[in-house]
């Protein structure tokens, strides 16, 4: 139904939204969770992201929770060689770090939770400078080597860290990041555009990026200091980032563009992300069938190069 997108060199094969699952076991309870799984995969996408952090966050969780719920997902539909698993290391504080000994350990308690032989994209969840690059890559060399992981990914590193890991995997013939997982949307741009893009694209990397939306933002939920009551857990946050006159114009754009497909902001805000070259998948999460529904109709909508163009222009410049 859509055309798949290769993940740098890796041979995995991709739809074009990944869905995050970050959401699993906070704010969607597990029945739901195995809801949004399905509905999901049998729309017609396959990328599922989680990490063995998530979510730790919420009172009463440890941390896994997410992998759990994936894992016993796959058990229970049968799915399993219908998606594509990327999950993290180096962020839990149970097991922080990309040190050989702590990817071993992580990456066997995550395989456990997800009830699987093997994870398609194992992803460094940050940077880790206290430990060698070659050390990491190695240690990433090896579970491949073992079957356990099929390839490897970089999330929140900087231009500079991730120059530098590729040479030392061209350097040390060691397997190299085939992804990388920044914080990239049509308001936060600058971090991802000015060096970033430029060394993914060198390089032939796969990119998936997340808070796609902003944190909810370009959904055009948030066009008032009173919106920020529509979300106790990050209005509030939300509406002092974004809500200014640069916000507000790229909202405006949204709407305008949206008009024209019959669309939301959400999708216009998606399919902007789904057309930029070099991008593999945005992350979108939701809480139900019928948001995850909304969401992934933005990958059947088409924008003309004047409608980038007029997103853009609305976007342009940093407030």
């Amino acid at each position: 139904m859509f055309p798949s997108r290769e993940l740098g060199r890796s041979g995995l094969l991709v739809k074009p939204i990944a869905l995050g699952g970050n959401v699993f076991g906070w704010s969607a309870d597990e029945k739901t969770s195995f809801a949004l799984l399905d509905a999901f995969v049998d729309a017609g996408f396959n990328l599922i992201d989680s990490a063995d952090v998530y979510s730790a966050w919420v009172p009463g969780n440890h941390g896994g929770e997410s992998e759990a719920i994936i894992g016993r997902w796959l058990t229970r539909s049968g799915k399993r060689d219908q998606v594509v698993i990327a999950t993290k290391v180096g962020k839990w504080a149970e097991q922080p770090g990309l040190s050989p000994d702590n990817i071993a350990a992580a990456l066997e308690g995550s395989l456990r939770r997800l009830q699987t032989e093997a994870i398609d994209l194992y992803q460094a969840h940050e940077d880790d400078e206290a430990t060698p690059l070659e050390a990491t890559l190695g240690a990433f060399s090896r579970v491949i080597e073992a079957g356990k992981v099929r390839a490897i990914g970089a999330s929140n590193y900087s231009a500079p860290r991730l120059r530098d890991a590729l040479q030392v995997s061209a350097q040390y013939r060691l397997p190299r990041y085939e992804t990388l997982q920044p914080e990239y949307n049509l308001y936060d741009r600058a971090g991802y555009e000015s060096e970033l893009e430029p060394l993914a694209r060198e390089h032939g990397l796969g990119v998936i990026s997340y808070y796609a939306l902003a944190s909810g933002f370009l959904s055009g939920k948030y066009r008032t200091a009173a919106d920020a009551g529509k979300s106790r857990a990050r209005g509030k946050r939300v509406v002092e980032r974004y809500l200014n006159p640069r916000g507000l114009r790229i909202v405006q754009a949204l709407d305008d563009v949206a008009a024209s497909h019959r669309a939301t902001p959400a999708q216009i805000a998606l399919a902007w992300l789904i057309a930029r070259p070099g991008l593999s998948a945005p992350i979108v999460s939701a809480t139900s069938v019928e948001q995850l529904h909304e969401l992934i109709a933005a990958a059947r909508v088409a924008l003309s190069a004047q409608q980038i163009a007029q997103l853009d222009l609305a976007s342009a410049g940093q407030d």
